[in-house]
């Protein structure tokens, strides 16, 4: 979920908050804390979600939903915000493209795996040395987090963060067991497959 144990909320309850405050257009790159979110948007009726393979992928595509009339949302874990700055500074700053940044903030305050400890630590400074407005999203100020995002993307028309430390924003409770992830690797393509092989490999043993 955007971790609801952050947030207090779940991706639904989010995602009805985003569109309350007229987000209508959403593309990213997964990371665990808003599986829950992600979910919703991937069904969504009015908040189209589009997977991208890269944040500055998921920064363009916001870009051509505003010139198209949408209020975007790109969602990124901040190790992102690296892959996607070229993009935030040559594109959506420099053309006053809008979007609406939710940034997981893995590694705050050193209390994470390794690899987020940097850039746990240098996020906001990344967002500050680019011009880009941010405020750490939390529950007891979620909607009015939101609606001062907005206000100012559209204000500014630019980019504008909202960055949420795991411990702060969103719940667990929703996140699929173990046992449902190993369940879900038991595709039918993954079946059909495996009885490929066994159908190939048995004739062989068998002669």
């Amino acid at each position: 979920m955007l971790d609801s144990v952050a947030v207090g909320v779940s991706g639904a309850q989010f995602a009805d908050l985003l569109e309350r405050h007229r987000i209508d257009f959403s593309a990213g790159v997964p990371c665990s804390l808003i599986e829950d979110l992600i979910a919703t948007l991937e069904t969504h009726p009015r908040i189209p979600y589009v997977p991208a393979v890269r944040e500055d992928v998921a920064v363009g595509l916001a870009a051509g939903a505003w010139l198209a009339g949408r209020r975007p949302a790109v969602l990124m874990q901040n190790s992102g915000l690296g892959t996607s700055l070229n993009a935030l500074a040559s594109l959506s700053l420099m053309y006053g493209l809008p979007a609406l940044l939710l940034v997981t903030w893995r590694g705050y305050q050193g209390n994470d795996a390794p690899e987020h400890i940097l850039m746990g630590e240098i996020s906001p400074k990344l967002l500050t040395l680019c011009g880009i407005p941010h405020r750490v999203l939390a529950a007891e100020s979620l909607e009015a987090d939101l609606a001062w995002a907005v206000a100012e993307m559209e204000q500014r028309l630019q980019p504008v963060a909202l960055p949420s430390r795991r411990s702060r924003a969103w719940p667990r409770s929703a996140r699929p067991s173990s046992r449902s992830a190993a369940s879900r690797s038991s595709t039918p393509m993954a079946t059909s497959a495996a009885s490929r092989s066994r159908s190939e490999i048995g004739p062989r043993i068998s002669t």
